[in-house]
């Protein structure tokens, strides 16, 4: 059964083939096997996962019409609500917050009749690169338990990876999808902002935040975006119903894309640090473009320099905004014996929050000031414009972008925990793309001399994920990178 791809699996489940309760049994002695030594869970659900199964199978016996995810076992990151199951966004602060109701998103795992087999680790609140900001536990590598798994969406990617379920949902606010899925040798898809509602999404930069899938392979990612992506009403900032309504991701997605024009920047290969395996895995991917017809294309987008200082403003902006509601008094931790009121605000925050959201909260909160508005909030908004232009641009030449998802593979636990600014700069591929608010896609290209995964982000232009996974898979059909998995 773990050779076998979501689609496939959710086939052979509604053909009576397989039933749902014994791959949902089976995906729980994995995780009880394994998640000891890679820690993605923060939290599993087996007694109602096992119920879903069950009634997934019932209805199939009698011959009755299931949903697109019918009992595949799906994981979800802790920062999307999950009513009457705590979530905490890893996070002291939320350790014991059991939402009322459930994300959008959840809502329409459950239509489609998936199994949610649990809440996958984080970095608090997903503000962190490597799932070590985690106020719970500390999630590893599959492929070198000595490394990260990439974040925020750590744990989602290792889970996957680790074939602890067959695809999982995680959220990206300035890469948080791609860079693990990339460190984890998985598919992670970042979807056009608005195209998957955030409502029950916990906030930590509102304009910058977007759900999306991570997967074995680009066919299930297509297949996972066909269920949560949608207008939401709930939602002011989701898709029109009228864009909603156009899309079947995997209508053509095993039609190659013929003149395929492939952007390629120059400023990509100038980035500091940037790993000499990580360059030549992407260029060998290029080349494979290249042999299957493609036309590669010198672009330039002349203010990528400016993205991590522009990202770190308006996120660690927003993040302050969002994050000021957890005060003590409405939800959430509360500090046992305080003084006064200003007692009950302050030490329940500092006890509650980790050092990187304290850090990004002051942050924010500066960049926002009377006297600093102007100089920093204000200014980022203004090249972040430039930014989007320059995507712009160079999608009037090209069908897609081509870069690498991180400088580097996946780096040792500890390694950066202590230097802030180079974690931020390891997002230096991706943030960008978040910014302008355009999909983004990792998926698998190699491997680094010491065997682990490395991605090849692949960028398009505003609502095109189905052009993007078209493209995507055009290059898993020729390779195999996607089909190796860790040895446990």
């Amino acid at each position: 059964m773990d050779q076998l791809t979501a689609r496939e699996l959710r086939d052979k489940i509604a053909a009576g083939q397989i039933s749902s309760a014994q791959v949902t049994e089976a995906i729980f002695d994995l995780i009880e096997q394994r998640d000891t030594n890679i820690g993605a869970y923060i939290s599993t659900m087996r007694e109602s996962a096992l119920a879903q199964a069950a009634d997934v199978d019932k209805r199939i016996a009698a011959g009755q019409p299931v949903g697109t995810l019918a009992g595949v076992p799906i994981a979800i990151k802790d920062n999307m609500c999950t009513k009457g199951h705590a979530t905490t966004c890893a996070s002291k602060i939320l350790q014991n917050f059991v939402p009322p109701y459930d994300a959008c998103v959840v809502e329409k795992l459950k239509a489609a009749d998936a199994v949610i087999v649990g809440k996958c680790n984080l970095d608090e609140f997903a503000m962190g690169s490597s799932t070590e900001n985690s106020g719970l536990k500390q999630t590893r590598n599959p492929w070198n338990t000595n490394c990260v798994p990439g974040g925020s969406s750590g744990g989602s990617a290792a889970a996957v990876a680790a074939e602890l379920c067959y695809a999982a949902l995680g959220s990206d606010t300035g890469g948080s999808i791609r860079q693990p899925a990339g460190f984890c040798g998985v598919v992670g898809l970042k979807p056009t902002y608005g195209r998957v509602s955030r409502y029950g999404l916990v906030a930590y930069g509102s304009s910058l935040d977007q759900i999306g899938p991570i997967t074995n392979n680009v066919t299930d990612a297509a297949l996972m975006l066909n269920v949560i992506a949608g207008h939401d009403e709930r939602d002011s900032t989701s898709i029109s119903e009228e864009t909603a309504a156009l899309s079947d991701y995997l209508a053509d997605i095993d039609k190659p894309l013929e003149n395929l024009k492939i952007g390629v920047a120059k400023e990509f290969w100038q980035v500091e640090g940037l790993h000499n395996d990580v360059e030549q895995a992407v260029r060998a991917a290029l080349k494979t473009y290249e042999q299957l017809g493609a036309q590669l294309v010198d672009v330039s987008l002349p203010h990528l320099e400016y993205a991590i200082a522009t990202y770190y403003l308006i996120a660690t902006a927003e993040a302050s905004s969002n994050l000021a509601r957890y005060d003590g008094v409405h939800y959430g931790h509360r500090t046992a014996e305080p003084k006064d009121y200003i007692d009950v605000y302050n030490s329940s925050r500092a006890e509650g929050f980790g050092e990187e959201v304290k850090r990004r909260i002051m942050l924010g909160t500066y960049a926002l000031s009377s006297g600093y508005y102007d100089a920093y909030y204000l200014k980022a908004l203004k090249v972040r414009n430039l930014i989007r232009q320059d995507f712009n641009q160079a999608f009037e030449r090209v069908d897609c972008l081509m870069c690498p998802v991180s400088p580097e593979p996946a780096f040792e636990i500890g390694s950066k925990v202590n230097d802030p600014l180079t974690m931020y700069l390891s997002d230096i591929y991706t943030i960008a793309v978040n910014l302008a608010g355009i999909p983004g896609i990792s998926i698998p290209c190699g491997f680094s001399e010491n065997n682990l995964p490395i991605g090849l982000q692949i960028i398009s232009g505003n609502f095109s994920e189905d052009k993007l996974l078209r493209i995507a898979r055009m290059y898993e059909q020729q390779t195999d990178w996607h089909q190796r998995k860790p040895s446990f």
